[in-house]
């Protein structure tokens, strides 16, 4: 692979990454303490459980991941949609932390040379091109779900994420 693209893609990825992180701190900071945990019916899931969920799958998938399967036999994905008690709205923050820690900390010191690399995840070979999109796709999908719900919260008073509704620049 070409060094200034695979740079370039890794440069991105974490760019993008770090982007997604940051709409969904925007989102939760809309968020009153108790709609954390609120459920939109009973199949849904609270944004307490999607943030859980996310770390609970970063750490799993980014600890060790160029030497060990990306599905850690620690992990115990079904908890992760069970709120606990001990799961306050600081230890669930702080949880969510820790977690976008691990994936920095595992991406950052990859160089162009690694991105052709082969890992597991659940036993299925990935290059680590192929596991940094895998985890790209499945972050974007539960930040878009917080976001959802924080603005389904916070309906008139949501603060947009971007540019609000009705006030784009007329095309040029």
């Amino acid at each position: 692979m070409n060094e200034s693209l695979a740079t370039h893609y890794l440069e991105d990825s974490i760019a993008s990454l770090r982007a997604y992180k940051k709409m969904a701190e925007k989102a939760l900071d809309q968020l009153r303490d108790d709609e954390f945990f609120i459920t939109l019916d009973e199949e849904g899931n609270s944004v307490a459980v999607i943030m859980k969920h996310m770390a609970g799958n970063m750490f799993s998938r980014w600890t060790d991941f160029l030497t060990t399967d990306g599905e850690k036999p620690n992990r115990n994905r079904d908890m992760e949609f069970v709120i606990e008690p001990n799961n306050g709205k600081d230890a669930l923050l702080d949880y969510w932390q820790r977690g976008w820690q691990c994936v920095f900390d595992a991406l950052e010191p990859l160089r162009a040379g690694d991105l052709e690399k082969k890992v597991l995840i659940r036993g299925e070979e990935h290059t680590v091109i192929q596991a940094i999109n895998r985890q790209l796709m499945h972050y974007a999908d539960h930040i878009g779900q917080i976001v959802f719900l924080a603005k389904h919260f916070r309906s008139s008073e949501w603060q947009s994420l971007s540019i609000p509704r009705n006030r784009s620049l007329p095309p040029r």
